[in-house]
Formats: C-alpha cells, sequence, structure tokens
C-alpha cells in the first residue's frame, strides 16, 4: 500500500513515525510538504502546499497511491480530500462539507443539537454588542470562540470582561459564539469514522495553556499524556454511544458523511460529559501519545476507514505502557512570533531509548518530544532529559506535564 501524509507538522510527523513502527515500510510512505525531520525517514515533497488541491491531487496520481492521510484542517477546508476522491483515491479525511465541523463552532452546535449530544449553552454573535449582552447572560468566567478556523487561538476563557471584548473583536467579522464556562478535566478522545460506524482511540489529556500550573494564554496545546488512569469505568464507551455515533449519524442524515478523524474535546462537568469542541482530524499534541501507543497496523485503521470497511476487522489495540510528550515553543508564544533561530540537539534526544522528537514548524510550536515508558514517571523522565538535550535560543516548555499522574 502507498500512502501520502499530507501536512508538515508535528502531528504529521507522529503519523509517519506510527504507520512505519505498525507495519508500513517507509519506502511506501511520502508526506507533502513534510519537513527536515520526516525527510530523514521517508520521501517528502516541500514544494508543495497543503491547501493546493491541484497540486496535492496531481502528487498522489504521479505516485500512484494508494491512500491519502490528511492530516491538518486547513487542507480538509479547502477541499483537498474531495479533490483526491474525485481521482479514485481513497482519503482518511473528511469531505469540505463534513469537515465543517471543526471550521464552524456555530455548525457544530447545530449537529450537536439535532443530535441530542451534550455540550454547553451558546449564543452565536455578529457584533459586539450581541457579544456583550451574551457575556452579561452567561456570566464570569467568560468563552469567547472565533466561530472558524483559527490555529488553536480562536478561543479565551476569562474573568476580565474587557479581555473577553477585545478577544471578540478580532473574530467579529467572521463571527463569534459566546459559550458559557464549563468547569471540570478536559479530555481528548479520537474516533475513526467511515461515514456510518465509529471506533475510538485511547483517551488522552492536553494542556491547553502557555505555563505551569495552567497559567498563561491559549495556545494549541503544550504537552500530553495517555492514558487517562483516573477516568471513570466505561468513559469511552458512553462517549461513543452519546457523542460520537450521534454525531456522525446525524452528518450522515444530513447526506455528509463524516469519513476520516472525529477529534472529540470533553469536559467531565458536575452534570456529566460533554462536548467542548470537534475537530475534524488528528488533534496536536495528543496524536503524538496516543499513537505512540498504538499496536494495531495504523494503515489498515485508516484504509478500512476511507473506503466503508471499520466494522470489518478488530478495534485498535494499545499498548499498557504510558506516554508523555512536552512541546517546545519559540519565545513569545502564543502572542508573537520570534525569529527563525535554529534548534540544536535533536539527534542526541532520538538517540535515548523510548523517546521521539516530532518535528513542527520553525516558529510557534516548534517541536514535541515524546517519552514511553511502563510507569507515567518514567515517560516523565524520559521525555523531560529528552528536551533537556535540545536547545532553542528563546524557547520555552512547560515542566509539569503528566505530573499529576505521575
Amino acid at each position: 500500500m502507498k500512502i501520502l501524509v499530507v501536512g508538515g507538522g508535528a502531528r504529521e510527523h507522529a503519523i509517519v513515525k506510527a504507520l512505519i513502527r505498525t507495519g508500513t515500510p517507509a519506502e511506501n510512505i511520502i508526506c507533502a510538504p513534510g519537513n527536515e525531520l520526516i525527510a530523514k525517514e521517508v520521501t517528502t515533497h516541500p514544494e508543495i502546499v497543503a491547501t493546493d488541491k491541484l497540486a496535492v491531487a496531481t502528487l498522489a496520481l504521479q505516485h500512484r497511491i494508494d491512500l491519502a492521510v490528511i492530516g491538518p484542517e486547513a487542507p480538509l477546508v479547502a477541499g483537498v480530500s474531495d479533490a483526491l476522491r474525485e481521482q479514485g483515491i481513497a482519503v482518511f479525511g473528511p469531505s469540505q462539507q463534513a469537515a465543517m465541523l471543526e471550521g464552524s463552532k456555530n455548525f457544530a452546535k447545530e449537529v450537536m443539537a439535532a443530535a441530542d449530544v451534550p455540550t454547553g449553552m451558546a449564543r452565536e454573535c455578529s457584533s459586539l454588542e450581541q457579544v456583550e449582552d451574551a457575556l452579561d447572560q452567561f456570566g464570569a468566567p467568560y468563552v469567547v470562540k472565533a466561530d472558524g478556523l483559527a490555529a488553536g487561538k480562536g478561543v479565551i476563557v476569562t474573568s476580565d470582561k474587557q479581555a473577553a471584548l477585545d478577544h471578540a473583536a478580532k473574530f467579529i467579522e467572521d463571527g463569534v459564539l459566546v459559550e458559557e464556562f464549563l468547569d471540570g478535566q478536559e479530555v481528548s478522545l479520537f474516533f475513526l469514522s467511515d461515514g456510518k460506524s465509529v471506533m475510538p482511540l485511547s483517551p488522552a489529556q492536553d494542556y491547553k495553556r502557555a505555563y505551569d500550573n495552567d497559567e498563561g494564554p491559549n495556545t494549541g496545546g503544550m504537552g500530553a499524556y495517555s492514558p487517562i488512569p483516573w477516568l471513570p469505568e466505561g468513559f469511552v464507551e458512553e462517549v461513543t454511544e452519546r457523542v460520537a455515533q450521534p454525531t456522525v449519524n446525524e452528518m450522515a442524515r444530513r447526506g455528509t458523511e463524516f469519513v476520516g478523524l472525529l477529534y472529540c474535546g470533553l469536559i467531565l462537568t458536575s452534570r456529566g460529559v460533554k462536548v467542548i469542541e470537534f475537530n475534524a482530524r488528528f488533534g496536536d499534541p495528543e496524536t503524538q501519545v496516543v499513537l505512540r501507543r498504538l499496536q494495531s497496523n495504523l494503515a489498515d485503521l485508516l484504509m478500512r476507514s476511507a473506503t466503508g470497511k471499520l466494522e470489518n476487522g478488530p478495534g485498535a489495540e494499545f499498548s499498557p505502557r504510558c506516554a508523555v510528550t512536552v512541546v517546545l515553543a519559540s519565545e513569545g508564544y502564543p502572542v508573537t512570533n520570534a525569529p527563525v533561530r535554529e534548534v540544536f540537539g535533536i539527534e542526541s534526544a532520538e538517540a535515548m531509548d523510548d523517546v521521539e522528537v516530532c518535528k513542527a514548524s520553525p516558529t510557534g510550536r516548534v517541536l514535541s518530544v515524546v517519552g514511553c515508558g511502563q510507569t507515567f514517571q518514567e515517560a516523565r523522565t524520559l521525555a523531560y532529559e529528552g528536551m533537556a538535550r535540545i536547545s532553542l535560543e528563546g524557547g520555552f516548555y512547560r515542566h509539569d506535564i503528566g505530573l499529576k499522574v505521575s
């Protein structure tokens, strides 16, 4: 099977590593555009822009690709999966219409309401006057979300009303949602979907705030761990039955079958499990820890999802080992962009047993270090020892990833 992975970040690097680890020969994988670290493992095509439908489809045809795996949200919302399917290529990734589950927070709320999926109350706002009224309705802490894609920076949770209004002003032209604040532990749970049925992967918890002790601004994620030992028994089954399957059913009812990865961002409140958000692709940095523990053949799972055959085989199997990933960010992230600076020590970190480095981008979230061990303490130690070997001028990372479970 020849596989094309579309994207060039840490998530795509983790997917490539997992494909190889679970049985796909490296020579059967290409990544476009990829990055300099992915290029050390598989063939990359840095000249390709991931959102360029024609370029991606042409590349897939030239290489006689059997399965395309689309990593980031932007190509999905741009319709790259549709362009590939038009050429008869199996695609793991929802259509442009189905990707609106992530592309529009308001659309996702409509689907959840129709499917009776538990979620927080929300109001769609198209003016700052409406935003202020909604803030007063729900009260502090205030939750304001950009309706469209915002690279993990579209959400603010604050007790400062003016800060909430200022955040809304940045995105009001394309619409924002004001939501009730939900209090509790957050959990990420991925589901493979073939448009009809769903298959859960292993839960993970990520860390959204930039600094230790959950301080600082929201980010795309500064670290994660998997599995989650404190989850109540039957959690995965409950989310499957109350959230994932009803959502996929509702999408099919609307004529927009969801084929690919349904990311359920969940919160365990005093009133039960509720959905914070959906994403239409693997999440970063949770992918790094979830796929690090995967024992099943990833290519087989993704192909079964892409071709409507999820039920024709076993579910995903995971190692009982623990995985922890820590993200290295460049100076000023996520508020400002630092200049591109050289990263040192990656090869030294990767030389360690049970340590992986997944490269992201030149600035912002630059890379993630994954440690895998028999216990969370061992996994944390490996991840942080690996990170200690890496240096980036002005770079920073959190020191408390996975601490509460180790």
